[in-house]
């Protein structure tokens, strides 16, 4: 018998890990090689932020295979079919990818491999793979409610068991890769990492907290979410698990917690069947739009300088957490594409850099369903208002002051209106950069215009 390779991707755990199973099956005493490539596409586009989560991630799945994780940089068609040669696998097996960058990957993969080594496809990142659920057509869903409904009658598998034994075996790892990982490795983390931590701050949460999620996940300034987006990010938990234990909770809470893992689910079936909406416009029905291409605007949005506190401390967050509220996302969303009147990429591109749970599937799509082009799009004429979101979903104006120091003085409403007071800029916060009453009617003008 030959040993087998596990190609970790989005995949990186142990546990509930389909893959992993049929790798141990597969090569049996002989052993599996732990494999993840550093793929410069990926890598050299990443921020910070996600380079640090990734590389730390890798290191304790490193020490979860005993120290035998092999990570090596460059095509993995060259890599990975280096790594079978050196080690007479007849095997490479992987979770199977849905994203159309995945997907091309594994077919140049798979043509590199070539005869007498199978690519293996076992799971995906989701508990209902992507382009399952169809309608009685036989055709995808193109709203969330059928689809929902319809994911929730089909169901999904139980947790995998983790194999009683692994034998790994050590494939070398590339000076230039271990170098990578160790200079990403510097600096705090916002998020406690590894699968142990994962599965730590799941069961937190689950006891007690996902009962007022419903509620709590808008106030920016509660611990009111599960935070576990990076995780799933990184496959460091599946959600299959989640689910497996949300059936067990009846509360309103968890059963709106598994409605957006539904969301997840839904956004990755719309990216397999529409692959081109990764990077445009789903549906075509603002076509004729146009837009803006401001650049002192944008970098003013993205340094977290517009002068609207709930938008600045969001961008602010991203910068220096590589995470940001999804109540945030939204309103951010909303200010650069309705206020500032810039077509969407632009924004799901800067989140994709900075967000260590930046997924295309979820963080393009979300971005178009604030736009107004994509699947269950919020209307292009729902346009949000920064001020009364802040004051809404921040009242106190507790969050505004935890990410922009120079609003720290102020309390309530004024924190979110520093204008209506005459301390309000005694700290150097920046005034606005446009005026949102104007801008909300400008974008309606150009939404009529492109009807």
């Amino acid at each position: 018998m030959t040993s087998s390779i596990l190609w970790f991707r989005r995949d990186l755990r142990l546990r509930d890990h389909p893959a992993l199973n049929a790798a141990v099956e597969q090569a049996g005493a002989q052993g599996v090689v732990p494999l993840f490539v550093i793929e410069p596409a990926l890598w050299d586009g990443a921020g910070d932020s996600r380079r640090r989560w990734l590389a730390a991630t890798l290191r304790s799945l490193d020490d979860a295979c005993n120290g035998r994780l092999t990570v090596r940089r460059g095509d993995p068609a060259q890599v990975v079919a280096q790594v079978a040669h050196e080690h007479h696998a007849d095997s490479v097996h992987v979770s199977r990818e849905t994203t159309p960058y995945g997907r091309r990957r594994d077919e140049r993969v798979g043509a590199a491999l070539g005869d007498g080594v199978r690519l293996v496809e076992t799971g995906t990142p989701y508990a209902v793979g992507p382009g399952v659920i169809v309608n009685g057509s036989g055709s995808p869903y193109k709203v969330f409610t059928a689809f929902s409904r319809s994911w929730h009658d089909h169901g999904w598998p139980t947790p995998a068991e983790r194999p009683a034994r692994i034998h790994w075996v050590d494939g070398g790892s590339g000076d230039d890769a271990e170098k990578l990982i160790a200079d990403a490795a510097g600096g705090e983390l916002d998020f406690e990492v590894g699968e142990d931590a994962a599965h730590q701050r799941w069961e937190d949460f689950l006891d007690g907290p996902v009962d007022h999620y419903g509620t709590d996940r808008d106030r920016p300034a509660k611990d009111g979410t599960s935070r576990l987006s990076p995780y799933l990010k990184l496959g460091v938990l599946h959600p299959r698990t989640l689910l497996a234990d949300l059936a067990h909770k009846r509360s309103d809470g968890a059963q709106t917690y598994r409605t957006e893992i539904a969301w997840r689910e839904f956004y990755a079936d719309v990216l397999w069947h529409q692959p081109r909406s990764s990077w445009h416009d789903l549906r075509d029905q603002l076509s004729g739009m146009t837009y803006d291409e401001p650049t002192r605007a944008i970098e003013a949005w993205k340094a977290g300088e517009t002068g609207y506190p709930i938008v600045d401390a969001g961008m602010r967050q991203l910068l220096e957490t590589g995470w940001m509220h999804n109540r945030l996302r939204m309103i951010t969303a909303s200010f650069l594409t309705k206020d500032l009147h810039v077509w969407w990429p632009v924004g799901a591109r800067h989140f994709l850099d900075h967000l260590v749970d930046g997924d295309v599937a979820s963080n393009n799509h979300g971005w178009q369903w604030v736009a107004g082009t994509g699947t269950d799009a919020s209307p292009y004429f729902r346009v949000f208002n920064p001020v009364t979101q802040g004051q809404k979903f921040d009242p106190d104006g507790a969050y505004v002051r935890r990410w922009v120091p120079q609003l720290r003085h102020l309390q309530g409403k004024a924190t979110h209106e520093p204008w209506t007071v005459d301390d309000g800029y005694a700290e150097g916060y920046p005034e606005r950069i446009v005026d949102h009453a104007d801008e909300r009617k400008e974008a309606l003008r150009r939404y009529e215009a492109a009807r």
